[in-house]
């Protein structure tokens, strides 16, 4: 089978993995920050119920998360479209690890900046906005990379929910044509080409911000 039958579809497969990554993504950061504030919070409840999601998302298989969402709920009256179950899913699961990285971004922030805003009698929020936030930012951009790396790749199991992803798209052809070796061969040019597209824009970024760009943000 010539590589040009074949190569349009894949195409739209992948672009069917990039908007889901892309929506996983936004749903990814909003609970990150959420729950790596929550984590740092003087509220007990809000500590805990951090720790919770956290500690149950990355304790638990992404692929049972994915059936779980897919399959369980409609037992409980709750269907729910695959395409929102793949954003839901990949989204949660990788906001609890960026939790982490949030968290950890916002403690690596000298301890004698923050001694210093309330010296000049800063609130809370104002230095968390002009000093704390825009040196964790920078801190968080290359771990960030990674984790949006990962949630890319991931997207592939999102084919066992019907979704026409690139994965399911090949295993189609596949099953179509038995052109194994090209197919596959070029699903994995097509995922190498988007994870180094998104590794050099997080890197691109990451030497824009440090080059003084955070701080017309600040």
């Amino acid at each position: 089978m010539a590589a040009a039958e074949f190569i349009p579809l894949l195409l739209k497969g992948a672009v069917v993995s990039l908007l889901i990554a892309g929506a996983a993504s936004l749903v990814a950061v909003v609970m990150a920050f959420i729950a790596g504030f929550a984590k740092l919070s003087r509220l007990r409840m809000a500590r805990w119920i951090a720790a919770c999601y956290v500690e149950f998302f990355r304790g638990t298989s992404l692929l049972v998360q994915l059936f779980w969402l897919f399959y369980v709920l409609p037992h409980f009256g709750i269907l729910l479209p695959p395409y929102a179950v793949a954003i839901a899913a990949l989204g949660l699961n990788m906001g609890a690890y960026g939790s982490e990285v949030v968290r950890g971004a916002i403690i690596s922030v000298p301890r004698a900046q923050i001694e210093a805003t309330i010296a000049l009698n800063m609130t809370k929020r104002l230095a968390m906005r002009r000093i704390v936030l825009p040196q964790a930012l920078l801190t968080m951009l290359l771990p960030w990379g990674n984790l949006l790396i990962i949630l890319f790749k991931s997207t592939s199991i999102v084919s066992l929910i019907t979704i026409h992803d690139l994965a399911f798209n090949a295993y189609n052809l596949n099953i179509q044509t038995f052109a194994t070796v090209p197919i596959y061969v070029s699903t994995l040019i097509i995922y190498f080409v988007v994870v180094q597209a998104i590794a050099f824009s997080v890197a691109a970024l990451y030497r824009a911000v440090n080059r003084g760009g955070m701080g017309k943000l600040a």
